[in-house]
């Protein structure tokens, strides 16, 4: 898996041997490895107990400084791990702090 993380993007695409993704949520959990694996400080959560008003099952993968984090914007109305099974790639949207 190729994770390329943008200003307001993060692009994932499959690579050949990469396992099988279940669910939306296992997908952001093999972005976080591949980000911790480039030198990102990141954790996946839920993103209620962060206190965001949003679905109760809702994840996403955040610097653990506050600076980035990364979510599917329309989480709603689409999978995400389905589109990636379909199309090998996903896009995830991107939120930087600025201080």
């Amino acid at each position: 898996m190729k994770v390329n993380l943008g200003e307001h993007e993060c692009l994932v695409e499959k690579e050949p041997g990469d396992p099988p993704v279940r669910n939306e949520s296992h997908l952001l959990y093999q972005v976080k490895r591949k980000l911790q694996e480039q030198g990102y400080d990141v954790v996946k959560k839920l993103m209620r107990k962060d206190g965001h008003l949003v679905s109760v099952d809702q994840h996403y993968v955040r610097a653990r400084d506050w600076s980035f984090c990364i979510w599917d914007a329309d989480f709603a109305i689409r999978d995400g791990a389905k589109v990636y099974r379909r199309d090998g790639r996903f896009v995830f949207r991107v939120a930087r702090r600025e201080w």
